[in-house]
């Protein structure tokens, strides 16, 4: 039995809240049969390298303690001898497996393209990174630096740590600075241009089009959507049929 040298991990509490994940899952779990990558799924031993303190600080911040846990079985089966790991959220839907390869850099987050609807009521883009999708491989200095930082925020906060506190927010902020290798291919879907992709077209699916600097072959679903009412689980089935029909536009 020889290890593959990469190692794709997923985490989400059981039983699911939503049978449409199993569809994001799934396509997860395929696009690694293809690369002849492992693949590990966790529960809730996802969180068992935060530190006591910190897991007692992060007690129902669930958002937060998964952004810091997930850099830290990252860096766990970096630390075993794997060559590359990469992490994928339960709603990320890989629609184009062959295009979804992954770039040579030693690290790389996902790209956020968000439209939404401004206090003015019009469209507005906003171009960001995030951690629905995290490459990292051997040798890379950034993980460990992430890792050791978004812990430091964490102790120091004394005022309510908002959910993209170390995720996303931080990991933009980063970008910014020091301008990350970014999976192009790894995009994210806000429920405005959710709901024109299953419409079948409008200004906010354009937008995203025209500020995305290519196609993308998976995406982030958010989960958190369909938590806030934004979103009906028939509008996600509906979305990722279409998605996998039309995998190479949409």
């Amino acid at each position: 039995f020889v290890m593959s040298n990469t190692l794709v991990i997923q985490s989400h509490r059981s039983p699911l809240p939503y049978s449409w994940l199993n569809q994001c899952l799934g396509s997860v779990r395929h696009w690694c049969e293809i690369n002849q990558y492992e693949y590990q799924f966790l529960g809730d031993e996802l969180f068992d390298g935060i530190p006591a303190d910190l897991r007692e600080k992060l007690n129902g911040l669930k958002v937060v303690a998964s952004d810091l846990a997930r850099l830290k079985v990252l860096h766990l089966a970096l630390s075993k001898g794997y060559e590359t790991v990469v992490w994928l959220d339960a709603d990320f839907l890989i629609f184009d497996p062959e295009k979804f390869v992954l770039p040579d850099d030693n690290c790389a987050v996902g790209r956020e393209v968000w439209v939404q609807l401004d206090e003015q009521n019009k469209l507005k883009v906003y171009k960001k990174v995030h951690n629905a999708f995290l490459m990292f491989r051997q040798g890379n200095s950034f993980l460990l630096f992430y890792a050791e930082t978004a812990e430091r925020l964490i102790r120091k906060n004394q005022d309510g740590i908002p959910p993209q506190f170390v995720g996303p927010k931080l990991l933009t902020a980063l970008h910014n600075v020091i301008h990350l290798p970014v999976m192009e291919l790894a995009g994210m879907l806000s429920p405005q241009v959710i709901k024109e992709i299953v419409q079948g077209g409008g200004e906010a699916l354009q937008l995203f089009n025209k500020h995305s600097p290519c196609p993308i072959a998976g995406a982030n679903l958010c989960i958190s959507s369909c938590e806030k009412d934004d979103l009906s689980c028939a509008d996600m089935e509906q979305l990722i049929s279409i998605l996998l029909k039309n995998s190479k536009r949409f």
